[in-house]
């Protein structure tokens, strides 16, 4: 399964962003969500072995490679600390606030988005993500007789979040925008 998804997933890619330096930077960054998304749901951890070096690859990335999803101008490393300190400090906030509920690989993982995408996807992973957690949580809860304290790794909905914001942040916010 995570081979034919890495696959497919390459497709979209290169049919999106064509050949180029940044594509295939995403298409590192894919493979990591893909990966975060399995481990996360086999064992309820998003490993610091792959979050951590996302976020020094993001912001490598954007000074050299990847382009502002929103403007087609480079990230810069401006937007890419923004976009991890956004990512991070809203996830630390959570955790602490849940006492236990989040856990740290979710903070790193939303950091590492932020450093890859900026900070405008990092809300709009944040807000794709949650939106699609809660509706697969009250899915549980009313046809599986599950309870409010059922853990679920939200790694697969942050995963989820992310690759609709890798794809169509652009559009997204553009029909935000213009409502």
């Amino acid at each position: 399964m995570v081979e034919l998804l890495n696959a497919v997933f390459y497709v979209l890619i290169y049919a999106k962003f064509g050949l180029s330096a940044y594509s295939i930077y995403y298409m590192m960054f894919v493979s990591a969500l893909i990966v975060i998304t399995f481990i996360d749901i086999d064992h309820q951890i998003i490993p610091d072995v792959i979050t951590l070096p996302g976020i020094a690859l993001g912001i490598v990335g954007s000074i050299f490679i990847l382009p502002e999803p929103h403007y087609g101008s480079l990230l810069g490393i401006s937007g890419s600390l923004i976009g991890l300190l956004t990512g991070g400090v809203i996830f630390y906030i959570i955790a602490v606030a849940s006492r236990g509920g989040m856990g740290g690989g979710d903070i790193k993982f939303m950091a590492m988005v932020g450093a890859t995408l900026g900070w405008k996807s990092v809300l709009l992973t944040i807000f794709i993500g949650s939106f699609a957690g809660s509706v697969y949580g009250i899915s549980l809860m009313v046809f599986k007789g599950k309870g409010r304290k059922t853990r679920i790794p939200f790694g697969p909905f942050l995963s989820l979040g992310a690759a609709v914001s890798l794809f169509y942040s652009r559009e997204i916010i553009a029909f935000y925008l213009d409502l």
